[in-house]
């Protein structure tokens, strides 16, 4: 045998071991591609209704969003006018004490007439009876 034919049935030995070594493994990789898939056929139904879900899920939020947006003015005009109204009362709490004070002193004046009146007829009556 030479030397050629000696290296040629090495690379055969070689190659067989080789070949023999890598099926187990090629087996094994295609036992992961078929998991992957069906793994990946099981993501594809279950994810497909849940996204479809949170399309509607967001599709509500917005129009609750809009909703609470288009009243936010509304809100704000009734704070304004609640506002107003409390600056109105006061006004009106202002004036009335005003009022109150005004009375009270014509109240003390129309007393101290009274009074002065009743004085003022007592001594005339007085001073005609006793003459």
């Amino acid at each position: 045998m030479s030397l050629t034919e000696i290296a040629l049935i090495i690379i055969a030995i070689a190659l067989t071991i080789l070949v023999l070594t890598m099926i187990p493994a090629i087996l094994s990789i295609k036992r992961t591609f078929e998991s992957v898939g069906t793994l990946s056929e099981m993501v594809h139904k279950e994810l497909r209704p849940t996204i479809q879900e949170l399309t509607v899920v967001l599709t509500e939020l917005k129009t609750v969003g809009g909703g609470v947006a288009e009243h936010t003015d509304d809100v704000r005009r009734f704070m304004t006018a609640l506002g107003e109204t409390g600056t109105n009362l006061s006004t009106i709490n202002r004036s009335l004490g005003a009022v109150t004070n005004v009375l009270s002193i014509t109240s003390v004046w129309a007393t101290g007439a009274r009074v002065a009146g009743k004085y003022i007829i007592d001594y005339y009556l007085k001073k005609r009876g006793g003459r």
